[in-house]
């Protein structure tokens, strides 16, 4: 009997990386090492050049990339193979980020839903600055879940075109794309992404409501027969149309938070070590722009509510994971007895750790 293909998830990938050999594309808290091998550094580069292509950039235009790595250096490269100049500046600093665009003359801006829609908030409200007065012609989305209406919000108040790209969560690599909000996904390349049932690992066609994005073994060559789940989770049937569904949620033991994968049992393990930490909750939101994290700690003595020592322990101890910026909060009650972490999105993205769970 022949085995089938081996399905990974994001842990999985971390803990093959102390034997993983090659180009490695490590997430930000190393949960995530990803190998490339020379055929999958060409794909990925080719990929992400059609994305950008599809997006409408040419040989004449100026490209500046605003995403976290490993994802930016990709993206850079890809966009310097085909356009006329391709500069990566990272993903903080608005008024660092408008000094980029005006000084480099860019006319393409690749960067997170939430980063374009908090730099446009900052130029109306901080920076007094019109955004058509920068000139950009494209605007590429990628590696988030974006909020409604952020592609023609964004299109009409920089007058660009602006257009939507899933990419991997595990090294940024361009996927499919999209030019409008009620668009299904058109895949870069055929076979290359597949929806999965949640509760099984099985390439059959799921019977939904939902399902996750899988990258099938076309999708890279030195991990072979390997089907990756991207912990991204979108809605499937009739009321979706055809062509591949853009993720609406994510699944799994990590969170995307301000385009980075937080590991919730990395969270865990670390706030096990520290005494007197009953249970944690991990609330996540988007009231405004960006998305917020706040961890609500309770303990098992009085003693330590009102400690700064041990607040700063947790902050420290959180400041080590992960460069999503968490809020600490201390709950006022305590309790004894210890209890399971909990994560509640006020997004409405994250469905569940368990994926046998959700229905």
């Amino acid at each position: 009997m022949t085995p089938g293909p081996r399905w990974l998830t994001r842990d999985d990938l971390g803990a093959a990386g102390h034997s993983a050999t090659g180009l490695l594309l490590v997430s930000p808290d190393a949960s995530s090492v990803l190998p490339m091998g020379p055929d999958d550094r060409a794909a990925a580069s080719a990929l992400t050049g059609a994305a950008l292509r599809a997006a409408g950039v040419g040989e004449r235009d100026r490209v500046v990339v605003a995403l976290a790595e490993p994802a930016g250096a990709l993206w850079t490269a890809a966009a310097a193979e085909m356009a006329a100049a391709a500069a990566c500046a990272g993903p903080r600093g608005r008024m660092r980020l408008h000094h980029a665009l005006s000084a480099l003359k860019a006319t393409t801006l690749v960067i997170t839903p939430t980063g374009a829609m908090d730099f446009l908030a900052r130029l109306h409200l901080e920076f007094l600055l019109d955004p058509l007065d920068l000139g950009l012609r494209t605007i590429v989305l990628t590696g988030e879940i974006a909020s409604k209406r952020t592609i023609g919000h964004l299109a009409g108040e920089f007058g660009a075109r602006v257009t939507e790209v899933l990419a991997s969560p595990f090294g940024g690599t361009a996927l499919a794309w999209r030019a409008a909000e009620d668009d299904p996904l058109t895949p870069l390349a055929g076979g290359l992404l597949a929806p999965a049932p949640l509760t099984k690992d099985d390439q059959s066609a799921p019977t939904g409501p939902l399902a996750e994005l899988v990258i099938t073994p076309r999708g890279h060559a030195t991990l072979g027969d390997a089907v990756l789940r991207t912990g991204l989770v979108a809605g499937i049937g009739p009321e979706h149309g055809p062509g591949v569904p853009a993720p609406a949620h994510t699944a799994g033991e990590h969170v995307l938070v301000r385009g980075v994968w937080l590991a919730l049992p990395r969270v865990e393990k670390a706030l096990a070590k520290i005494d007197g930490v009953a249970g944690w909750e991990l609330a996540i939101s988007r009231p405004g722009t960006l998305d917020t994290a706040a961890l609500t700690v309770t303990f098992t003595r009085e003693s330590l509510v009102a400690n700064p020592m041990w607040r700063s322990r947790i902050e420290q101890a959180l400041r080590a994971l992960t460069p999503v910026s968490i809020d600490v909060e201390i709950a006022g009650n305590v309790s004894e007895a210890p209890f399971p972490a909990t994560v509640t999105d006020l997004r409405g993205h994250h469905l569940g750790r368990d994926r046998a769970l959700i229905t």
